[in-house]
């Protein structure tokens, strides 16, 4: 058996994605038999000992994932160094060790996925798979349907480029806004840019969905995990 990249072997097990697994090891946190990593090329087995700051590493488990309607006011990280509230610490403590689907920003509700297989997260975030992230939005100022209708084409801000994205006004009252806006990238910030550079300001932020999956009815703060059979239709094109 020739094995597997560590790095890929770590980020499976859930321990972190792979680019961070890359940095643990670059960082000598890593071992393998009891010999310190070097190379995030290092194959690795099922019979091999491997450890993280000297705590054992399992096996990879079988792909889980969980929804997560994550409340405003939280990090998407496991330590803040301003001692702002996480979300890992707010999570059930029944879960296992699991990683996030990208991030939401501290203001953005809605749903976040989990998963406790980083080999999946980066999958999902890759901008190659093209999976859109829906989103119900809040806007303060004047917004018509030919002036959402610039965001269709793409546009350059600041140098950035940001793909096309769909947008469609569901409900107004006076100066405030309800939109719906889907997008197929994800970069930092992007809507409330977006939306600035059209003159209109982000009261408030909820993701609906990310790729085939939905926010649905689950409860603010609620975890729900996407049963296993579900989740092979969902990501036909994945392996677990």
């Amino acid at each position: 058996m020739q094995g597997e990249r560590i790095a890929k072997f770590l980020a499976r097990a859930g321990v972190a994605s792979r680019r961070e697994s890359e940095r643990l090891i670059e960082a000598g946190r890593v071992t393998l038999n009891g010999a310190i990593v070097t190379s995030p090329a290092t194959l690795v087995d099922a019979d091999d000992e491997l450890a993280v700051d000297g705590k054992a590493v399992a096996a990879p488990a079988e792909t889980r994932v969980w929804r997560y309607h994550k409340p405003a006011g939280l990090v998407t990280t496991a330590r803040d160094p301003e001692g702002r509230p996480t979300v890992f610490a707010n999570l059930p403590k029944s879960l296992p060790r699991v990683i996030s689907v990208g991030r939401l920003d501290i203001n953005t509700e809605g749903l976040l996925l989990l998963t406790n297989d980083g080999e999946l997260a980066r999958y999902l975030e890759h901008p190659a798979q093209g999976f859109s992230r829906t989103y119900r939005v809040r806007a303060h100022g004047k917004a018509d349907e030919k002036l959402l209708a610039r965001l269709a084409k793409g546009l350059t801000i600041d140098g950035i480029r940001y793909r096309p994205v769909q947008a469609t006004i569901d409900s107004r009252q006076g100066d405030n806004r309800w939109l719906t806006m889907t997008l197929y990238e994800g970069k930092n910030r992007e809507i409330k840019r977006l939306l600035e550079h059209l003159g209109l300001r982000v009261t408030r932020l909820i993701r609906t969905g990310y790729g085939p999956f939905e926010l649905g009815r689950l409860a603010r703060g609620a975890v729900e995990e996407v049963p296993a059979a579900l989740l092979a239709k969902l990501l036909p094109g994945h392996r677990a």
